[in-house]
């Protein structure tokens, strides 16, 4: 079969490679296209778009690039009419792929959607357009399962890869040797704007700890130099894992990381800071109590979330003074990951996925 996936961020791109790795054992004869990064073509897919050209984060950053996005999303519906694939998969990206499954709706090729938008979090009603316009969903969080219940939707849970792809970095060593502290500011550019000059602080005020900096090879390297001309701060270049393990503590933009932190079961605080516009829009729509993955799963504060303007210097320090050197709020925060990693636990969700995915093509 020929299958067209479509993710447009970078977590998106490891989560399709490993989507299409299981759908080849699945369906031997099974041929790739669509929109994604270097890990999807690895995996065997024909690139058509680049992720790199699609990922906007934030109302601003997206109003500025409309026509782009407008122009990516009517290429794609005619790549996909043009080609015919016997099923278009859609990997979370919920503004692109929601408008392009509403496009093709009636056309005659079936929408699967795999890790499903956040519209529990804001805009719930565009719950009831995904159940028009999709014929599976496929969800990675438990709690999505009971929320599309309430619009009479029976989906799919079918485990999270975040826990697949960490599994094999999981481990039970002591860490109170070490002092590094873990940095993750994001893959994107806006994120790295508002997070870096704060990890720059907090790098100079504690001249006694050592830093790893999470850096992607997406974004100009030039993003990172302030912050590691510093002489306790150190590069992670694509191994973000490795730093975890490595670290006491870890300082984390809010976003998959904060998940895949927590299974790691590294101590965190989150941090986020949007445009000011961006903000205020969205903490008027957002309808959940927090917005860390760590939080939402476990349904009560696992980990401090520190926000716009509670993200400072004064803040974060006190939070990790606490997590570096309070044994017993470590081990706190380490229980309630051990729950968390517990609810997720059901298999591998790329090949429960492709089971399902493959089962009804077949039916």
């Amino acid at each position: 079969m020929r299958y067209f996936l479509i993710a447009g961020e970078r977590s998106g791109d490891l989560h399709g490679s490993n989507l299409i790795k299981s759908l080849k054992k699945q369906d031997v004869q099974a041929a790739f296209s669509g929109i994604g990064g270097d890990q999807m073509q690895a995996a065997g897919m024909d690139i058509f778009i680049h992720y790199r050209e699609m990922a906007f984060m934030g109302i601003v950053e997206v109003l500025q690039n409309l026509r782009s996005i407008r122009r990516n999303l009517k290429n794609t519906e005619k790549e996909i009419l043009r080609i015919r694939p016997d099923v278009v998969i859609m990997i979370d990206y919920g503004g692109f792929n929601m408008k392009l499954a509403a496009r093709l709706k009636g056309k005659g090729i079936p929408i699967h959607y795999y890790i499903s938008p956040k519209v529990w979090a804001w805009n719930q009603g565009r719950a009831w357009k995904l159940k028009r316009t999709v014929d599976q969903m496929l969800v990675i969080l438990p709690f999505e399962k009971d929320f599309f219940r309430r619009f009479d939707w029976n989906v799919e849970y079918v485990g999270n890869p975040v826990l697949d792809a960490v599994k094999d970095h999981v481990y039970n060593t002591d860490q109170s040797s070490t002092s590094q502290v873990a940095l993750l500011p994001g893959s994107r550019k806006q994120e790295l704007k508002y997070m870096l000059p704060l990890m720059e602080e907090l790098a100079r005020a504690h001249p006694e700890w050592s830093f790893g900096l999470a850096t992607v090879d997406n974004l100009d390297s030039r993003l990172y130099e302030d912050i590691l001309n510093l002489e306790n701060v150190s590069a992670y270049k694509g191994h973000t894992y490795d730093l975890l393990k490595q670290s006491k503590a870890a300082v984390v933009t809010s976003g998959t990381a904060t998940l895949e932190t927590a299974l790691i079961k590294i101590p965190q605080v989150v941090i986020y800071r949007a445009s000011p516009i961006t903000y205020a829009i969205g903490s008027r729509l957002v309808k959940t109590p927090y917005i860390s993955l760590v939080n939402l799963i476990a349904n009560k504060e696992v980990v401090i979330e520190l926000l716009q303007d509670e993200m400072n210097l004064k803040n974060l320090d006190a939070e990790l003074s606490r997590l570096m050197n309070d044994g017993d709020y470590r081990n706190q925060m380490i229980s309630a990951y051990d729950s968390i990693y517990d609810t997720l636990d059901v298999g591998r969700a790329s090949d429960n996925a492709a089971r399902l995915i493959v089962r009804y093509l077949g039916d």
